[in-house]
């Protein structure tokens, strides 16, 4: 090989190397934001829930349209995420059945549509108190630490959704 070659060879090995690492880091980057996305569209939201909850139990549930809204919040964070995670193919095929099974689960309970608020009745608001022993059991409950973990995010999930299971049987 002449010098020429040479300084070219090793020219494309550098510049190769350095769009390896461009790859690397933006795919980095691109799990994080997908995590961070379900963190605080999903994981927060049900810690808000609990606490939403509690607070209408110590009012006589005097604002049931603040927990109705939170849960269209929910579920609205995993439709999104989900979906984000599945069109960046970042999510497997099991994560991404386990998000639509928590979100069947969820969507059971009364939720807000557009420009219209549920009425509770004393079971919803039974069931809704229930939820939250659920929650709280499985530490997405307020002043408890909440993990940044996908696995154990995913975790808690799987738990969540087969306690409602049991629940609707």
């Amino acid at each position: 090989m002449s010098k020429k070659q040479k300084m070219l060879f090793g020219g494309s090995i550098l510049v190769n190397l350095i769009l390896i690492i461009i790859v690397i880091v933006g795919y980095l980057k691109m799990n994080l934001v997908h995590e961070q996305l379900f963190y605080s569209e999903v994981q927060w939201k049900l810690v808000e829930l609990d606490g939403l909850i509690e607070h209408q139990k110590e009012t006589n549930w005097s604002e049931p349209n603040l927990v109705t809204t939170q849960m269209s919040a929910i579920l609205n964070g995993i439709f999104v995420a989900k979906s984000s995670g599945e069109y960046s193919g970042w999510i497997s095929s099991n994560e991404r059945m386990t998000m639509e099974s928590l979100y069947a689960a969820l969507n059971r309970y009364p939720h807000d549509e557009i420009y219209t608020f549920s009425e509770l009745t004393q079971a919803d608001k039974e069931s809704f108190e229930d939820l939250q022993v659920k929650l709280q059991n499985l530490g997405f409950g307020m002043e408890m630490t909440i993990s940044n973990d996908w696995k154990t995010f995913l975790n808690k999930a799987e738990k969540l959704i087969a306690l409602l299971r049991i629940q609707t049987m």
